[in-house]
């Protein structure tokens, strides 16, 4: 691994432990004054996240992304997000009374499939693979969290409406779909993915004042989901997070990389570079909004915080593993 790349992630766990000092330390607020990683969650969910969603979407450039690269990587993404999904809510206790609340399948597939892109994913593919490399990278970042946030987020509205159905809190048929229909698109994902594609068809670029507003509160996001892991670490520690932290790192740094390199090299006939971008995407440790998702629905705080962290210990030795298949697959390469 790069000294650049190495630096990366001990910034990252330099963040991770500000926060979780900042939550021991009482700086957030005294006990009974809040729930300081309810309100930081709160904060990027409704206001932080939104701004860089918008701005990305904006901003793609849809007549010249690489389409068959970026399928090559999504459409198995999506495959083993559904996978975990579904198996997740097929052993879910009946009623939800003995387990985790509904929310909890998207959460677990959320975890094992969303990286962290941009904090570790952008270094490590500059350092590996240079520019060429690095601009297929990006086109892969742009639509990460606006497909697969998207895609949960129907997901676990769907889920909480058969909940209430279930529990005879729900109205008739016709009422819950509408409502199904209404918290899906009208959410801090959902709606500011279609306005933002819908600014983006019109052709016109976003005002500067606008661009700069949503830029700075865009750029709060990374330093914000970092720290909020360290106070969810404080809160809830490793202990007893153990076996489900490892399953959702295994799924992360081991299937789904396998999964797309199969996908992506014989379904789609990747090569060399290409092929490469997409395998390291996949191969990243678990992303932190995965944590803000599962704050979103109370659901799993503990178990996405310890497989975030386990995930990005991890990768500093799984990175090694498939940066040799690649290099077997396609010596002539830089990795």
């Amino acid at each position: 691994m790069t000294a650049a790349v190495a630096a990366k992630l001990l910034g990252l766990f330099v963040t991770v432990a500000l926060g979780w000092i900042a939550a021991r330390r009482r700086w957030l607020g005294q006990p009974g004054e809040g729930d300081p990683a309810r309100l930081l969650g709160n904060a990027a969910f409704y206001l932080f996240v939104p701004a860089l969603l918008v701005r990305t979407t904006v901003r793609l450039d849809l007549g010249h992304m690489p389409w068959r690269t970026v399928a090559a990587f999504f459409v198995p993404t999506l495959l083993l997000l559904f996978t975990v999904y579904g198996w997740a809510r097929r052993t879910r206790p009946a009623g939800g009374d003995a387990g985790p609340g509904a929310a909890a399948p998207a959460v677990r597939a959320i975890t094992a499939t969303f990286g962290n892109s941009v904090q570790v994913g952008i270094p490590f593919a500059a350092a590996l693979f240079g520019e060429a490399g690095l601009a297929i990278h990006v086109a892969l970042v742009s639509l990460h969290a606006l497909l697969l946030l998207s895609v949960l987020t129907a997901l676990v509205e769907g889920d909480l409406a058969r909940e209430r159905q279930a529990r005879g809190q729900g109205a008739a048929l016709r009422h819950t779909l509408a409502l199904t229909a209404r918290n899906t698109l009208i959410h801090p994902v959902v709606l500011p993915v279609l306005l933002g594609l819908l600014w983006n068809l019109t052709g016109i670029g976003l005002p500067p004042v606008l661009d700069d507003a949503l830029a700075t509160l865009a750029a709060a996001v990374v330093p914000l989901c970092l720290v909020l892991i360290g106070v969810n670490l404080e809160s809830y520690g490793l202990q007893g997070q153990w076996r489900s932290a490892l399953t959702a790192s295994l799924l992360k740094l081991l299937v789904l990389p396998a999964l797309v390199l199969v996908v992506a090299h014989v379904g789609f006939g990747l090569a060399g570079l290409p092929l490469a971008v997409v395998v390291v995407m996949a191969a990243l440790p678990a992303g932190s909004n995965a944590l803000i998702f599962a704050q979103r629905y109370d659901t799993l705080q503990a178990e996405t915080t310890a497989a975030i962290v386990v995930s990005t210990v991890a990768f500093a030795g799984s990175a090694w593993l498939w940066l040799a298949v690649l290099a077997a697959l396609s010596p002539g390469v830089q990795h």
